[in-house]
């Protein structure tokens, strides 16, 4: 029987221990090796979508084959993060995190050599855990040996990195897919993951906590990760399925049902896998729920953004992710700000900011059309950046900052949990509202664009494709019908883009408002 005895101690000072000396005591080598495996693990998770058309027509893959490429690797990733925290914390954060870093890199070969879709499949989930092993004990090595005046400027660096990977992986997957071939985008982790594997061993400390006689919570780890699975599942599939279908709802309320019940566990037992105390802190609580919201607009963001450009616009993936630089190159200014920024006026003012300037730039979408000059994209791309960075960097000083010492593992992986989750829904909830709005208003938009109504009507089978950017337009339509169809679909699109950015305009005001009023001044 597990123990009932629940820990209501107050939550220790946020300052490191003592630290070793020597190499494996410099925090800002400690800062360098993390970076290596935190960059693989941002640009493999955004190359592999410019990827996959080509795994599709090279492996005879179907449209749900390719689903499951991201799927399996999300459902690990999310299920195994905060296990993977804690595990560090227990056990060796260098350990963990130097057997996430070797078993994404063997994982990333793998997937190049195996010549199946199944093979692909299944070692991009085993990718997926070794990457939850990874990620949260990059956080909790740098927790571990910042000191606290100092920890916030490391967060802002590391979230520079993780910026710039997932920034520059559009741009090098789409060189690689083009000049080389798709298994490439696998093999590049190899290098990276060697010069990883190398420094670390050199430079990282041996972390841990001094705590050895603890019960490992195997019943909190079967609850989380079951919770977590049906949450990210009943997410990814919602668009398939329906949002208002009862598989739906009925796996989402089964995942929420589980999650409350391992909430209500961890409270009530005393070495808890995620220790509920670490919720007193409300930077850290809303820390989470920021964090979230972040990667919800992000990704969906670019996700939209990038059908918008090739579908509609008609540019390559390389030309299209060299014109969202400007995202990309203000949010690598943005980290190092945003850090600075919390660390002299505090999260509170920080988060709120980056907040609003998210804000500002999903409404400027609203401008955008079918035509728009790229003079109307990019000052909503430098504040999209601006505000992703800046948000990054003081959400995970808020988790990370204000957990103690030894629980900086668990506190990484809340953060990776939050980002995963927010992700997840920012992709498949955006392109379910921009699917709907598409469809209740493309027959009009393409009989106003000068479509024969009868045509117009024959077109509407056709608005899933019009929802991901593609025109229903074949060679043997006549000119003037194909450029009324383009005109048309291109509306019916931007339409839906419109939604998309209305919605998530309202969402980071809403983070804004959250954030100012719960958040204390110098927490």
């Amino acid at each position: 029987m597990p123990s009932t005895v629940v820990d209501r101690s107050p939550l220790p000072p946020h300052s490191p221990p003592h630290a070793p000396q020597g190499r494996r005591g410099n925090p800002w080598l400690t800062l360098i090796a993390v970076a290596f495996g935190l960059f693989m693990v941002g640009l493999d998770g955004s190359v592999v979508s410019i990827a996959n058309p080509a795994i599709g027509r090279d492996l005879h893959a179907s449209t749900a084959d390719l689903q499951w490429v991201t799927n399996s690797y999300l459902l690990a990733l999310a299920a195994a993060l905060i296990l993977g925290g804690k595990l560090g914390d227990r056990f060796g954060r260098r350990t963990f995190y130097m057997v996430g870093v070797a078993g994404f890199t063997v994982a990333s070969v793998a997937i190049g050599l195996v010549g199946s879709i199944e093979g692909v499949i299944a070692f991009r989930a085993v990718q997926g855990f070794c990457g939850a092993l990874l990620m949260p004990n990059t956080l909790g090595l740098l927790r571990a040996v910042f000191p606290a005046k100092k920890f916030g400027m490391a967060v802002g660096i590391w979230a520079m990195v993780s910026s710039v990977s997932t920034a520059l992986g559009p741009i090098v997957g789409g060189l690689l897919v083009e000049h080389v071939d798709w298994e490439s985008v696998f093999y590049i982790n190899a290098p990276i993951g060697i010069a990883a594997l190398i420094f670390s061993a050199f430079v990282l400390p041996r972390s841990r906590n001094a705590v050895e006689d603890q019960r490992f919570d195997i019943p909190g780890v079967v609850l989380l990760a079951l919770g977590l699975l049906a949450v990210v599942f009943a997410v990814v599939k919602g668009e398939t399925w329906g949002w208002g279908s009862a598989a739906t709802l009925g796996t989402l309320a089964a995942g929420v049902v589980v999650l409350l019940l391992f909430g209500w566990y961890e409270a009530r037992i005393a070495h808890a896998l995620l220790p509920m105390r670490l919720f007193r802190s409300p930077a850290l609580t809303v820390g989470a729920v920021i964090t979230a919201v972040n990667f919800f607009v992000l990704l969906g963001v670019i996700f939209f953004v990038m059908l918008y450009l090739q579908n509609v616009r008609g540019f390559t993936p390389v030309e299209a992710g060299v014109r969202t630089l400007p995202l990309s190159l203000a949010s690598v200014v943005a980290s190092p700000l945003g850090a600075k920024l919390t660390e002299r006026f505090g999260a509170r003012f920080s988060m709120p900011l980056g907040m609003v300037l998210q804000a500002g730039a999903s409404f400027g979408m609203l401008g955008w059309g079918a035509h728009s000059p790229y003079a109307a994209m990019w000052p909503p791309f430098i504040a999209l950046g601006l505000g992703v960075g800046m948000v990054m960097a003081a959400s995970s000083d808020a988790i990370v900052g204000n957990a103690p010492v030894e629980d900086g593992g668990v506190a990484g992986g809340l953060q990776a949990t939050s980002l995963q989750i927010g992700g997840a829904l920012g992709t498949s909830v955006l392109v379910s509202l921009i699917g709907t709005r598409v469809g209740s208003t493309l027959t009009g938009e393409l009989t106003s664009a000068g479509v024969p109504a009868p045509a117009a009507e024959g077109l509407h089978e056709a608005k899933d494709a019009v929802a991901m950017g593609a025109a229903p337009v074949s060679a043997d339509m006549p000119g003037q019908l194909r450029a009324a169809v383009l005109e048309g679909s291109g509306q019916a699109f931007m339409n839906g883009v419109h939604t998309a950015a209305l919605v998530t305009g309202v969402l980071c005001v809403a983070g804004a408002v959250l954030a100012a009023v719960c958040v204390r001044r110098g927490t």
